[in-house]
């Protein structure tokens, strides 16, 4: 009979369980916002690289079809995209990560432009979007 008296019963008390969730749920509270802001840089960072990639073909273009200053890149009848996309190793892009439209003026003068609404999507993670 005393050899039942002495069984130990090991197990986590209550006490202990809510201390581990409670850790667990801080270090997701600190890392959380950590992600999001990285995951904000990163979207902003692929936007920029795209619009380049995308100025340097308009460029490369202008050079070798011998277009001037003031060309419209993206006329209505959108004539000169596939001639430009040729340029690209990628296929031309008219919407960027968060489904905002590039805008395009002419040879030039702010070939491509981020639409306001993706930068202000991405405000308040350091972007410098410089001349788009």
């Amino acid at each position: 009979m005393i050899s039942k008296m002495k069984r130990s019963n090991s197990a986590f008390t209550l006490v202990e369980i809510m201390i581990v969730v409670a850790i667990i749920g801080l270090l997701a509270a600190l890392a959380i916002p950590g992600f999001v802001k990285a995951r904000k840089q990163s979207q902003g960072r692929r936007i920029i690289n795209d619009a380049r990639q995308m100025d340097g073909a308009i460029d490369q273009w202008a050079i070798n079809t011998g277009q001037q200053d003031g060309t419209v890149i993206v006329d209505p009848a959108g004539s000169n995209v596939p001639a430009i996309s040729t340029y690209l190793k990628t296929a031309w892009e008219t919407t960027d990560l968060l489904n905002n439209s590039y805008s395009f003026g002419n040879i030039g003068f702010q070939q491509v432009q981020i639409s306001t609404a993706t930068k202000n999507a991405l405000s308040g993670v350091n972007i410098d979007w410089g001349s788009y």
